[in-house]
């Protein structure tokens, strides 16, 4: 009979260790950890747009937020989702594709959801992606039309003859962009040149080499050029090259146009399925990855006037 005791006791210890092991075993409590490649506008309006949803739907005292920045060192996101991975978060928010892709080589069972990720088949080396990732990933998408944004620099700088594509070497998403936009441009005969910067240190050089030999630029959703938008305005104004932008944060720091989505918004979705998700209400390996599907063509008035340039028609003003 002693036996018989020891062993239940074990068992109910056993169960209540794992059950202490997970916020979401039985109390309806959550721990999600958030790795955010790096602050600038847009990323944070997705994480904000997304704690906000899941404070809505889950209650602020029901949720903690582990939050950490990786200052642009994809290393760091390898530190931090590891730390997120060993604490047995219930899940991870990925914040743009370093984040992501760190996130999906630390675990396989921890529900991972991707914002402010261009394209998840380039991002995680799937082959003919089907739009469904599968396994314990899923997420949202920053990519606006790409064609669209290509034309937006045929049609707000008609002169260009040579248009320059400047983006960050080490961000496939971005390499992605500028291949597709390419195609795009040299299909209306445009003379297309890629200018590539290693990281913030040579973001000044190569955007100096580029507004002298370009008419026009064209910069995708990067990180580290949002980072540096300041900067590259500072090479690029002297010398009346207008650049069309990936997104609005870019365009806001240095560009002349954007067709962007909103980043709050799109962090907003993503929280919404995180908490399908938490609460067993879907399953990640069958969820999608989602889209922004009205995005929004945008003007920075105060680049514009610098350059000369009329306030395009059907644009709006970048608030």
């Amino acid at each position: 009979m002693k036996k018989i005791i020891a062993l239940l006791v074990c068992i109910i210890l056993a169960v209540t260790c794992f059950a202490g092991c997970s916020g979401s075993a039985d109390d309806g409590k959550y721990t999600i950890g958030i790795c955010q490649i790096v602050k600038h506008d847009a990323l944070d309006a997705a994480t904000k747009g997304f704690k906000d949803a899941v404070i809505e739907a889950l209650g602020e005292e029901n949720v903690t937020f582990i939050e950490q920045d990786a200052a642009n060192n994809p290393d760091t996101c390898v530190t931090i989702v590891n730390d997120f991975v060993t604490k047995k978060v219930d899940l991870i928010l990925a914040n743009a594709t370093p984040a992501l892709q760190a996130a999906y080589n630390a675990t396989e069972t921890i529900p991972i959801l991707g914002t402010s990720v261009t394209e998840y088949g380039v991002a995680l080396g799937i082959d003919n992606f089907s739009g469904t990732v599968g396994a314990n990933v899923s997420g949202t998408s920053d990519l606006a039309p790409l064609t669209e944004q290509a034309q937006m620099i045929l049609d707000l700088v008609p002169t260009a003859k040579t248009v320059g594509i400047l983006y960050c070497s080490a961000e496939p998403n971005s390499a992605y962009q500028a291949k597709e936009v390419k195609a795009y441009l040299e299909g209306k005969s445009i003379t297309v040149k890629e200018f590539k910067f290693a990281g913030s240190e040579d973001v000044a050089m190569v955007s100096e080499t580029a507004a002298s030999e370009c008419d026009a630029l064209y910069i995708p959703t990067d990180n580290t050029a949002a980072s540096c938008a300041e900067t590259i305005n500072g090479v690029v104004a002297p010398k009346k090259v207008p650049i069309i932008a990936g997104e609005a944060g870019i365009c806001k720091g240095c560009g002349i146009a954007t067709l962007s989505i909103s980043y709050e918004q799109l962090g907003r979705v993503t929280g919404e399925m995180a908490v399908k998700i938490l609460k067993g209400e879907a399953d990640i390996s069958e969820m999608a990855i989602q889209y922004d599907d009205k995005p929004v063509k945008k003007y920075n008035a105060d680049i514009c006037k610098e350059l000369g340039i009329a306030a395009p028609e059907g644009y709006e003003p970048l608030s």
